[in-house]
């Protein structure tokens, strides 16, 4: 009553009547919209500074209600005790982690000498606290001691806290249970703790129950949030349920809540998750049609469905034009992972490479998953060396090889035919605390399988099981491939009573493994067994199955039984593949079939199955066989405009033909394309191209193809080197011939007597009797003992040239080879 009547008083004067009379304002009015947590509930971060430790720590604290804040009688019993602690919310908190977390009694002694403990308005900053910390053990310790006092009163909010808390760690029926619990203490939940709820059972997958929650929620007249609808979406999409998930989205739309870009990226997801990569691809047409400005994580779903599709040319084309618009949709490193992987995909390697210096050149740092990638890349093709340099150089930029990496590098040496170096890697990863998994075991099964090294592919299988972990069916069609590399066809009934003691059920890639390694040494009567005892196992056989049978069997020479299996997968409606076609063609080759080979191929081409490099070959080797040279071309042709590279094989083989018709300038047309398309030459490239040299007295060319001989002349026969000599030495290019015989003695070729014929006849056809006798000289220092007839030959031109001292020389050698060969003959006297 004494405030309002000095309310009504006037002011009182100033004490100074010069001094102008004092206005009084009202208080300033705080915001309705905004008015914010009180000063004591608020988190504001703490700086404390030690000098003498030269320490700076950063904490954050939150006031609470103090001891002076509580009520008269609550007061009353903090003071009456000495124990109680009038201690910050934060402080109390940072206390109880502190604690072990078995320990509940000392959980309870901390906060019953806490004063705070009286006022109900800290029950929610102290699970807040918790929830921070991330700590579940200590926050449910919290939570059950706080139900138990006396001012407890149940808040949304507080188990809204607890039901993220438990949905971070993926407990999704404790959560569940809090969920149950509120409404039982008559808390009834709100959009807030629903969403919580949904998004627990969305982290585990478990996308029925959020479907059946968000149907609870509409029950319960609580409309649902862009926020609820994007938690299901992304439970379904989660679990692969792409078509549930688009069924929610139009639920969506038609409920109107509008999808925002978080709802169509999760769509995306949804489609990715399902291996729907087709509709991912025409749902991200259909955003940019509806004008929805994509981002980095949306594009990048969009290239990794690009790769899985196999448009890898739509997926750089993106990643260009990510490049391009850098400030909207800047590439990361996932952009840049997903174009190596498929790179990789496609075996260029070299590109994988280029894609992952660009992403270091723009400041993009790899992490462990693009370098795997890299590593991968470098390992399908066996190059262990580039492969072995990418890891040192992950290990260089402070990033531990996971066993992604580890495999990956042992595969490596294992395509290269280095099993040793590949154990080491195998020992290096358990040094380095890296535990093997089933992949490792089998990648390194396959390394000594394909070295022939079988008792060591078996070996592993039992050290396989000592380290805990179970053989699977991969193991055994490794084993199976490994029994037909090392050539023992007893082994295999071995591999397969370990299968069956084991409990492995062969699938189709395990029968697939067998009946290749029966028929890879000629088992025609096995491999039928194990093809019978695969249909008695209701395996069905796949395209892969009649392939091997067929291309087996064409090798074989059993062209009629490989025609068999052919028409029992037309009967059996299995798919034709290009593996398939290529082996009836050849079988229909080898029986000089050209027709029904043709026939085939026609059908091939209209059936949708467009022929590979492996098929034309087998087409351009009938025509050649047939001395259709023409034909031959226009395949050539076709591949050309099919976009199909040839091998050098092709190529060789299309030289062969074209030479046996006397086109001799399509050959040197033949070698310009394989220089332009970087096709390295064979021998018989080499050869076929200097023949043409020769019909057409192209020298010149010629010579440029024999100085290009230098890192292939180890491959090429020495039959093939003495044809050379032989061209080189009729067409008067003796300095050339003499050359590329000093190239092949520093490669360390086989040089013998037929070489040195060739060299001795060609010189002294040109009248070269000085070299002629230099060359004698060479064959004696090489251990090859020139022939009577050598020296004899060389005689009227030594004569004719009035040199005497070679005459005494040469007639002396005649001697000498005379007596020798009487004194093996035994005719000396």
């Amino acid at each position: 009553t004494a405030a309002m009547s000095s309310a009504t008083l006037p002011p009182p004067a100033s004490p100074n009547p010069e001094a102008p009379p004092r206005v009084v304002r009202p208080p300033p009015r705080r915001s309705p919209r905004s008015p914010g947590p009180p000063l004591w509930a608020k988190r504001r971060p703490s700086v404390s500074v030690d000098y003498d430790r030269g320490r700076r720590t950063v904490r954050v604290e939150v006031d609470g209600v103090g001891a002076d804040a509580l009520p008269a009688r609550h007061r009353l019993r903090v003071e009456g005790s000495r124990w109680q602690r009038d201690c910050k919310v934060s402080q109390v908190a940072a206390r109880v982690l502190a604690l072990p977390r078995a320990d509940t009694h000392a959980v309870d002694a901390v906060l019953n000498c806490w004063a705070g403990r009286f006022a109900c308005r800290n029950f929610p900053l102290l699970i807040r606290e918790m929830a921070f910390s991330g700590s579940l053990q200590h926050a449910v310790y919290v939570f059950c001691w706080m139900k138990n006092q006396e001012n407890y009163c149940a808040r949304n909010d507080i188990y809204g806290m607890m039901i993220r808390l438990h949905a971070r760690h993926n407990q999704v029926d404790q959560a569940r249970g809090l969920f149950f619990e509120m409404q039982e203490w008559r808390c009834k939940p709100d959009a807030d703790i629903y969403n919580s709820l949904i998004n627990a059972h969305a982290r585990a997958g478990l996308w029925r129950w959020a479907i059946n929650i968000m149907d609870d929620m509409l029950r319960a007249a609580i409309p649902p949030s862009r926020a609820t609808y994007n938690n299901v979406i992304n439970a379904c999409g989660a679990a692969g349920n792409w078509k549930k998930a688009l069924e929610l989205c139009k639920k969506m739309i038609r409920n109107g809540v509008g999808p925002d870009l978080v709802t169509h990226n999760i769509v995306l997801s949804a489609f990715k998750n399902g291996s729907q990569y087709s509709e991912a691809i025409g749902y991200f047409e259909m955003m940019k049609g509806a004008n929805i400005a994509p981002d980095t994580f949306t594009l990048n779903i969009v290239i990794h469905c690009l790769v899985k599709a196999g448009q890898h040319g739509d997926a750089v084309d993106l990643l260009n034009s990510m490049r391009e618009k850098r400030a909207q949709c800047p590439p990361d490193v996932v952009t840049y992972t997903s174009i190596m992987h498929s790179y990789y995909v496609c075996g260029q390697v070299k590109d994988c490479k280029a894609v992952f210096d660009m992403m270091v050149a723009e400041g993009v740092k790899p992490n462990i998953v693009s370098y795997n990638a890299l590593l991968g890349a470098y390992a399908s093709h066996g190059m262990h060396t580039e492969a072995l340099g990418v890891f040192k150089l992950l290990k260089q930029n402070g990033l531990r090889p996971d066993v992604v990496s580890y495999t990956t590098l042992l595969n490596a040496y294992g395509r290269s035919a280095q099993p040793e170096k590949a154990r080491e890697v195998f020992n290096e990863m358990r040094k380095n605390s890296c535990k093997p998994n089933k992949v490792s075991y089998n990648a390194l099964i396959d390394a000594y399988g394909s070295a022939g090294m079988f008792k060591e592919a078996i070996s592993l299988l039992h050290e396989m099981e000592k380290d805990g972990i179970p053989p699977d069916v991969v193991s055994i069609s490794t084993l199976l491939t490994a029994c037909g590399r090392c050539r023992q066809t007893t082994k295999i009934d071995t591999v397969l009573e370990a299968a069956k003691f084991r409990g492995i059920e062969l699938n189709i890639v395990a029968y697939n493994s067998g009946i290749g390694s029966y028929l890879s040494f000629g088992d025609y009567e096995k491999a039928l067994e194990f093809y019978a005892a695969m249909m008695a196992s209701n395996v069905n056989p796949d395209a892969v199955t009649y392939n091997i049978l067929i291309s087996g069997l064409c090798k074989l020479g059993k062209y009629a039984e490989s025609l068999k299996f052919f028409e029992d997968m037309v009967d059996l409606q299995i798919p034709l593949t290009k593996e398939v076609y290529s082996s009836l063609i050849c079988s229909y080759v080898k029986q000089d079939k050209l027709a029904e080979a043709e026939s085939t191929f026609s059908y091939m081409k209209t059936s949708g199955c467009f022929p590979d490099v492996l098929t034309y070959t087998a087409m351009i080797q009938a025509y050649i066989d047939h001395g259709s040279w023409t034909s031959v071309w226009d395949l050539f042709k076709e591949m050309e405009g099919n976009a199909i590279l040839p091998d050098a094989i092709i190529c060789s083989s299309l030289m062969e033909a074209l030479n046996k018709g006397n086109q001799h300038e399509r050959v040197l047309q033949l070698m310009k394309f394989m220089h332009d398309r970087s096709i390295q030459l064979n021998q018989k490239a080499y050869f076929e191209i200097i023949a043409s040299c020769s019909m057409l007295r192209d020298w010149r060319t010629a010579s440029e193809i024999i100085e290009h001989l230098d890192s292939s002349l180890p491959s090429i026969s020495v039959g093939k080197l003495n044809h050379l000599l032989n061209f080189l030495g009729k067409c008067g290019k003796t300095e050339s011939m003499m050359k590329l015989f000093y190239k092949m003695v520093s490669s360390c070729s086989t040089v013998g007597l037929s070489t040195y014929k060739v060299l001795l006849r060609n010189l002294l056809a040109v009248g070269k009797w000085r070299k002629y006798v230099e060359v004698l000289q060479w064959m004696e220092d090489a251990g090859v003992r020139p022939t009577l007839y050598m020296y004899q030959n060389v005689l009227p031109y030594i004569w004719r040239d009035n040199s005497m001292d070679y005459v005494t020389l040469m007639q002396e050698k005649i001697r000498s080879v005379i007596f020798c060969n009487s004194f093996c003959t035994g005719n000396i006297f």
